[in-house]
């Protein structure tokens, strides 16, 4: 199956508890491409970077995690965004960003976007999320959603994870109507609970719901280390809970893990409710160490087929 996830990778500083800084790199949908990497989906990765030092290491990182750069764009004279990490006593953190002129932004409406339009109505199956929606305004998000349309007419699928931010949303209106077209363009969707409720307040589970037999929906609703995952495929309505978690030193990612595991697991053959089971597993794993991407041996090892898996990419 040939795979894409859409967005943005920023450069990640995460604030430790000495207000020392660390510099990464991330991004929501850059975090599931990896994950998705690492379980043995071929995938790549549809941004734009700059031609900057910061993006040639992005981009050699990626290469390394044997993320496909074909559909990677750069653009002269510019850089990617920048955010910040702070995380509280319990784990949970918030973001700080710094991204008006990132070259990701451009994606849908700068110099070689109808390359990548056309490319990626190519693709059997495109994952984007509500932070991606954020990035391109109504220009290009008009654009992203014709691609994703016509993709589908050609016989592919798509994949939303809400993630909703809503510092990327001045305007709550723009917000609702991007959101809405995005879960009636998807196959897939991944919503949390928090995420709704942020956006639409209490209808917000029936702003999901409504696509209930037409779209595979995983709804999620966490409970301190043990978050619980409704899948609604078809006719079925189980509820997945996860095992609670040994420790939980940094959520940053949890979604984004657990969106890989999920797909992963549903591309590999495995039935829904076993998908959520191994996307809880993932996803317990990383919310266990600082970052948003663990080490490689702290990768566990999800129930998919040995066939299914690839080598682990050399350090």
């Amino acid at each position: 199956m040939k795979v894409a996830c859409i967005g943005e990778c920023m450069v990640e500083l995460s604030e430790r508890p000495d207000g020392s800084l660390v510099r990464g790199f991330g991004g929501d949908t850059l975090n599931t491409a990896l994950y998705l990497a690492r379980l043995g989906v071929a995938v790549d990765y549809v941004t734009a970077l700059g031609d900057d030092i910061w993006s040639d290491e992005m981009a050699a990182a990626w290469g390394r995690e044997r993320i496909g750069l074909n559909q990677v764009r750069r653009m002269p004279g510019r850089m990617p965004g920048l955010y910040i990490i702070r995380t509280d006593a319990d784990g949970e953190r918030s973001f700080h960003y710094w991204r008006e002129r990132a070259a990701a932004r451009d994606l849908f409406t700068g110099p070689g976007a109808a390359e990548t339009r056309a490319a990626l109505e190519t693709y059997d199956l495109v994952h984007f999320s509500g932070i991606s929606l954020s990035l391109y305004g109504e220009t290009g998000r008009a654009a992203l959603f014709q691609t994703l349309a016509d993709l589908r007419a050609r016989g592919g699928q798509v994949a939303f994870d809400t993630n909703y931010r809503p510092r990327g949303w001045p305007d709550r209106d723009e917000a609702w109507a991007a959101f809405r077209t995005a879960l009636a363009l998807a196959d897939l969707i991944f919503a949390s609970a928090e995420d709704l409720d942020w956006l639409f307040g209490e209808t917000g589970e029936d702003e999901v719901l409504r696509h209930r037999g037409r779209a595979e929906i995983v709804l999620k609703a966490s409970s301190g280390s043990a978050p619980t995952a409704r899948v609604l495929h078809g006719a079925g309505d189980v509820s997945v809970p996860a095992r609670p978690a040994a420790r939980v030193v940094d959520t940053t990612a949890a979604g984004d893990s657990f969106a890989a595991g999920y797909l992963a697991a549903r591309i590999a053959g495995l039935a829904p409710e076993a998908a959520a089971a191994e996307a809880h597993r993932l996803a317990g794993a990383v919310i266990g160490h600082r970052g948003a991407v663990i080490p490689r041996e702290a990768m566990p090892a999800l129930a998919l087929p040995p066939a299914f898996r690839r080598p682990a990419p050399e350090a």
